[in-house]
């Protein structure tokens, strides 16, 4: 039991409030009807930002959706299947924005815009190699509006995984971020932080606990050297760790619901809508939050946020930590495989 008599339905937190809020806008039918009328405009905009490439650009973008590549995500400069924005013309980027705005909310276009044109240009600038604006790829998995299909966008520092397995489910993890450098020291976007209000939430509820509950939270002295539910390792952390909401005072909790409110918070609002209730759902007095290394601004650090099926991780240790790493994570329904098995189950696939 929650050691000040707390019970999540007890005191609206910000969460509730945003999920109670937007509830009187949805129509009827709730969470179903308005994911259904999101995948519609998803697949509208695929179907148009298709329609604007030619047969061999296309021939590159589409990939089947049983194809493994759907699933081998990963946020390094590699080589990568689909097409890269190195070859589309300046109309045919804008109906790819078209495309992920149907999906992500202004902050979520500026984020992912800031990691490509921004940072990534900043490293092409001082190391070279591969890392290029250009080199970020949209692939589209399947045929839009066709179910199931999806899309992503993935290039260094950026992994979005949009899945769509039927009319009335739309899925958006794994959902990776990443930052280098964590502040922009010098030329016209000097003390950019495009990652930075996270772990700003996070330090101030370090903060906002006394020292036992600190103690409790703090899992590791030395942080770790990355995300810990990385490519491939997505339930590696099988139990949460840590310290639960339920042991925090309610200023601390309500500063863990806005971390975990500042991730859904880049997708598009009737998107943000039912993930919020997604995670209000699990029960947020089963969340736990974790820290290891460092409390002291500017060395190396890490925090987590995991509840039942929600887990977001941070992570800025690499070069003198100035390095941010960071993953949204449904341990359910990441990449649709909750509702696929649903929908291969009533409509077989030869």
């Amino acid at each position: 039991m929650p050691h000040d008599g707390w019970h999540p339905h007890d005191h609206p937190h910000p969460l509730r409030r945003m999920v109670l809020a937007a509830a009187s806008f949805l129509p009827f039918g709730g969470t179903s009807a308005q994911a259904a009328d999101a995948a519609q405009r998803i697949a509208e905009a695929a179907q148009r930002f298709l329609g604007g490439l030619d047969e061999a650009q296309r021939r590159q973008a589409m990939i089947a959706f049983e194809s493994g590549n759907r699933l081998d995500w990963h946020y390094i400069p590699r080589d990568r299947q689909g097409l890269p924005f190195s070859i589309m013309s300046r109309q045919q980027q804008d109906l790819a924005h078209a495309l992920f705005a149907t999906v992500l909310n202004e902050r979520g276009v500026q984020t992912i815009d800031s990691i490509r044109t921004i940072l990534e240009d900043l490293l092409r600038q001082q190391q070279g190699g591969r890392h290029d604006p250009g080199l970020y790829y949209v692939s589209i998995f399947g045929t839009p509006g066709r179910f199931p299909w999806g899309w992503r966008l993935e290039g260094h520092h950026l992994s979005l995984n949009v899945t769509l397995p039927s009319a009335g489910e739309v899925r958006a993890t794994p959902f990776f971020l990443g930052a280098q450098p964590e502040t922009v020291h010098g030329g016209p976007h000097r003390g950019l932080r495009v990652l930075g209000p996270a772990e700003d939430l996070a330090r101030q509820l370090m903060g906002s606990l006394d020292d036992a509950q600190r103690r409790t939270a703090i899992i590791a002295e030395r942080a770790f050297d990355d995300i810990v539910a990385g490519p491939g390792r997505e339930h590696e952390l099988a139990r949460p760790s840590g310290l639960p909401l339920a042991e925090m005072g309610e200023p601390a909790r309500h500063l863990v619901e806005a971390l975990v409110d500042h991730f859904v918070d880049t997708l598009a609002p009737d998107l943000a809508a039912i993930q919020r209730r997604r995670v209000i759902e699990q029960e947020l007095a089963r969340f736990h939050f974790s820290w290891a290394g460092a409390l002291e601004r500017g060395q190396p650090h890490y925090f987590r946020v995991h509840g039942p099926i929600t887990l977001i991780e941070y992570d800025n240790t690499q070069d003198h930590a100035d390095h941010v790493h960071s993953v949204w994570h449904d341990l359910e329904a990441d990449f649709g495989n909750d509702a696929l098995a649903e929908h291969y189950r009533r409509q077989p696939h030869r």
